[in-house]
């Protein structure tokens, strides 16, 4: 897989890291969207791991 994808996957996986610390640290979470960036982060993780395989 080429680097730039990779880079990509990396700030695309940092970004959904953002938005999950900052939707919990909002008042009132809404816990849907939280398990749906956590499902978004756990491929991008999954598509990492299988680059560098």
């Amino acid at each position: 897989m080429d680097t730039g994808h990779v880079s990509a996957l990396h700030a695309k996986h940092a970004g959904l890291e953002a938005r999950i610390r900052d939707e919990i640290a909002r008042p009132a979470p809404d816990d849907i969207l939280v398990a749906t960036l956590k499902k978004q982060k756990l491929q991008i993780k999954q598509e990492l791991a299988q680059s560098s395989a």
